[in-house]
């Protein structure tokens, strides 16, 4: 007998970074993401979803995943691949990452995590120390709340 989950608000994803029990066949388990985001499960998504989903935690801008798709002869264009990361993100199943106001990584991990970027190589590594913390927080304008905080510490090869 199989139950009906009560839909959920893409806040509820992104603050607890939940995503569906996965069974570690790609395949298998994108379907079950996209279904359970909401989303259908099409032909794109669904290699799109491989190759992003498929490999473990990673950082991919929308060139690289293009890039990546092409590679693997996977017939999709650029502005499939930007509106696939968006309905992603959207759904809470990533994380946009956004560096310098030019630059955007969505991080498969939708968990409470900051960033190191890489000046060098341009690339976006996770901070692995949970006990990072802001010792004080900016007043919040009357009205608003704080979404989400993203840190990204910048780095480069010492001179």
């Amino acid at each position: 007998m199989s139950e009906n989950p009560a839909p959920h608000h893409d806040d509820d994803v992104h603050s607890a970074g939940r995503q569906p029990a996965l069974t570690g066949c790609p395949w298998h388990d994108v379907n079950e993401m996209l279904q359970s985001a909401g989303l259908r499960p099409t032909r794109q998504r669904m290699a799109l979803g491989w190759l992003l989903f498929g490999k473990g935690a990673r950082h991919l801008t929308a060139e690289m995943l293009y890039e990546e798709a092409t590679l693997a002869k996977v017939p999709v264009s650029l502005a499939t691949v930007y509106n696939t990361l968006n309905q992603l993100t959207d759904a809470g199943l990533l994380r946009q990452v956004s560096v310098d106001g030019t630059k955007t990584y969505f991080d498969t991990n939708v968990t409470t995590h900051h960033h190191y970027y890489l000046e060098n190589s341009h690339e976006l590594v996770d901070i692995e120390d949970p006990h990072l913390a802001l010792s004080k927080m900016p007043e919040v304008p009357e009205g608003y709340e704080i979404a989400r905080i993203d840190m990204v510490v910048r780095l480069r090869k010492k001179r």
